[in-house]
């Protein structure tokens, strides 16, 4: 769920079951632009914001499969087509010789495309939020749960959204104006 630079309606948690709560509530009231910062990982807290699974694994098994096929690729065309060598009545290309350079390369293309698949996904890097100004917002790296409600959810009113973070029990509710740097 992101966030982008429009106007947001904040609450601070202190408990993370509280914030569970709070973002199973949200999500069931039609939310779909709201984001949740916690001072560190909350178990259960993407499935009760609704997130979908990541489509990473894929793109890391696609990252190993084009690295052995390339491994193999080229080791099968310099030994067998490019450049044969007849060394003691061995085979052009021995399946069983390639196993290192298979491995190595289907490692670092693995790493290579997983790495790239973090950075594309998670819209890295992002240098700041336009909202972390905000005080209550800078409590979220030490001790409190933040949940941020976008003005450009559809379901957004201002009033609306303001009590309903208030009737789930959070503190210090309040509208955070973007501050772009």
């Amino acid at each position: 769920m992101s966030i982008g630079t429009s106007t947001v309606v904040m609450g601070n948690f202190t408990d993370p079951n509280a914030l569970l709560h709070a973002a199973e509530k949200i999500r069931d009231s039609g939310f779909r632009k709201f984001d949740v910062f916690t001072p560190y990982p909350v178990h259960g807290l993407d499935g009760a914001m609704g997130i979908k699974r990541t489509i990473l694994p894929y793109i890391s098994f696609g990252g190993a499969m084009f690295g052995l096929s390339n491994a193999l690729l080229l080791q099968y065309f310099t030994g067998a087509i490019d450049y044969k060598l007849n060394i003691g009545g061995k085979p052009f290309f021995g399946w069983q010789f390639s196993i290192p350079i298979d491995f190595e390369l289907t490692i670092l293309c693995t790493a290579l495309a997983t790495i790239g698949g973090v950075f594309f996904l998670s819209n890295l890097p992002k240098w700041h939020l336009p909202f972390q100004h905000d005080a209550g917002f800078q409590k979220a790296v030490d001790d409190t749960f933040v949940v941020a409600i976008s003005s450009e959810d559809p379901r957004y009113t201002t009033d609306g959204t303001k009590m309903l973070l208030e009737q789930l029990g959070a503190s210090d509710v309040r509208i955070v104006e973007p501050k772009n740097d």
